[in-house]
């Protein structure tokens, strides 16, 4: 099958526009002018009448089961208010009668303009139920909070511990219904498992939405407990069964050693993958939390929270132990660390563990998602080490309201240094962290050349000087998220030999204002050479 478009503005490369493409068989076999291309013969002409072309998005980090689930339960993340959240959550179990628990998520304390400004506990839940477990995630999702019928059925009392998380504690003595980092885990245990067909239901939702916000590929962490063999198993039924065209690459993780020590022997060795629709991907692991939450690993106290240093989800030598055996295996490692002192310990422990001094070869690319906190020192030795850094620009939407408060305007003043690390030449990638934010793209990228909030503020941009080039910004969502996952020679540009992954846009990105960007619309995606989404 032959494919060509023409008369479109195709973004091929940094200040390199072409009019038309060729597509056969899912790949891109030549690019130029109208009549370059119109010379060859095809099945199908498209005309784009005038419109922009970009290739695909890869949004290098997200949880796709979790859009999926953010979809079918109680959304917060517009909540403004205790009291509304609790009134937001006896109006959902009234339309859903008969259910059997209550699961919500995207509540953020602060954005509450009304009322106490604090995070939840169990005594605000039973306001919502005492008769079903309520358990509801912070926006961040390393906060969760139950009511006291969560933490009864669980049988979890002031003395039950959990390594690499925190079951904090009321006045009373007893647990207040917040959990941190590890024990997240336990209080979702109060909600009942869903099945199988539930979460493929939630997984092909998302992917869709996915792909209609220009989205073609992700690299998506889901494996995220001991149950791993069924979320493997649903996303392999959903790519031997060709039930989505976006592109899949895992991000799994294995906190527990000897969890992924079971995983090396099992999936590793026996499931079959094709690399182009659904790949391996890297070990995910979590060092620390939120900024939010003031649970990310800070080297020093918060400025405002004397005493608090944030949560370490592992030590540093179950980390060290947990990157060397993948390295032993070939397997990259993509490590969440947000504070300072989590990505020290990250860059500490890649350092004793790649070899060769440099981290550019095709077995390793480790990495650090998030990478928010930073000093200069940190940076330089990120970008010597060539450690690959997974960011989410959309995050200064809410970050940029606290930093300076939670680390002091001197360090902020150099995190969240996307263009410094680009320019030096380090593996920059985006993503969104999806459901922490919207993976629709365009936000991200309006946020990574501004530099501002969605509100427009503050004004000129937060760190200035970190404003990155547009083209930059696009090529970092696309042949550096494909650089991300080992791909960088076939995905990522609309270059001949290329996969036809690409998008339509409804307006030019590259000559409307920058405030516009942020509102961009996909008009068609097009995956494997096949438009598998129009407006």
């Amino acid at each position: 099958m032959k494919t060509i478009l023409i008369n479109g503005k195709v973004y091929v490369e940094k200040n390199n526009f072409k009019e038309a493409l060729l597509i056969e068989d899912g790949i891109i076999r030549d690019v130029g002018t109208n009549e370059d291309i119109m010379k060859y013969e095809a099945d199908k002409i498209v005309d784009l009448e005038g419109k922009t072309v970009l290739p695909g998005f890869n949004d290098s980090h997200l949880h796709l089961s979790g859009v999926g689930a953010s979809m079918t339960s109680l959304n917060l993340t517009q909540a403004r208010s205790i009291e509304e959240i609790i009134e937001l959550g006896r109006n959902f179990i009234e339309r859903n009668r008969g259910i059997k628990a209550l699961f919500g998520k995207g509540w953020n304390q602060d954005n509450f303009i009304k009322g106490e400004k604090r995070l939840l506990t169990r005594h605000d839940l039973d306001k919502i139920s005492t008769e079903i477990p309520v358990v509801l995630e912070r926006v961040c999702v390393h906060v969760a909070v139950g009511n006291t019928k969560a933490i009864e059925i669980l049988g979890i009392d002031e003395n039950t511990y959990v390594d690499g998380g925190t079951i904090e504690l009321g006045e009373d003595g007893k647990p207040n219904g917040i959990f941190t980092e590890n024990a997240t885990r336990l209080i979702l245990g109060a909600i009942p498992e869903k099945s199988s067909d539930d979460i493929e239901r939630e997984i092909l939702m998302a992917s869709q939405y996915a792909i209609s916000v220009g989205v073609t590929s992700v690299q998506s962490c889901d494996i995220m407990d001991k149950e791993y063999k069924k979320m493997f198993s649903i996303i392999h039924h959903i790519y031997d069964n060709k039930k989505t065209k976006l592109r899949y690459s895992h991000q799994f993780n294995f906190q527990d050693i000897d969890d992924f020590r079971e995983y090396l022997e099992t999936e590793f060795k026996s499931s079959q993958y094709d690399e182009k629709f659904l790949s391996r991907g890297a070990l995910k692991l979590f060092k620390d939390g939120s900024l939010g939450a003031r649970t990310a690993l800070m080297l020093k106290d918060y400025e405002d929270a004397p005493g608090v240093k944030g949560v370490a989800a592992l030590s540093d030598e179950q980390l060290q132990a947990l990157v060397d055996l993948a390295t032993e295996h070939g397997i990259q490692v993509a490590v969440h660390a947000i504070g300072d002192g989590a990505v020290e310990s990250v860059i500490n422990a890649y350092e004793k563990t790649i070899k060769s001094g440099k981290n550019d070869n095709n077995r390793l690319r480790h990495g650090i998602v998030h990478c928010q906190i930073t000093s200069k020192e940190q940076l330089e030795r990120i970008a010597n080490l060539n450690i690959a850094v997974m960011y989410q620009p959309i995050f200064l939407d809410y970050d940029t309201r606290i930093v300076e408060s939670r680390v002091g305007k001197e360090l902020a003043g150099t995190s969240y240094a996307f263009n410094t690390l680009y320019k030096s030449g380090t593996p920059v990638s985006f993503g969104t962290d999806s459901p922490v934010e919207n993976c629709n793209p365009f936000p991200n990228i309006y946020c990574a050349v501004t530099r501002q909030r969605i509100d427009g503020n503050p004004k000129g941009g937060f760190c200035p000087e970190e404003k990155m080039d547009l083209q930059d910004a696009i090529d970092a969502y696309t042949i550096g998220s494909a650089y991300n996952e080992f791909k960088e020679n076939f995905k990522g540009r609309l270059k001949p030999g290329y996969v036809a992954d690409l998008i339509v846009l409804d307006r030019d990105i590259f000559t409307i204002d920058e405030n516009e960007k942020k509102d961009i619309k996909v008009e068609k995606t097009m995956i494997d050479g096949e438009f598998v989404y129009e407006r």
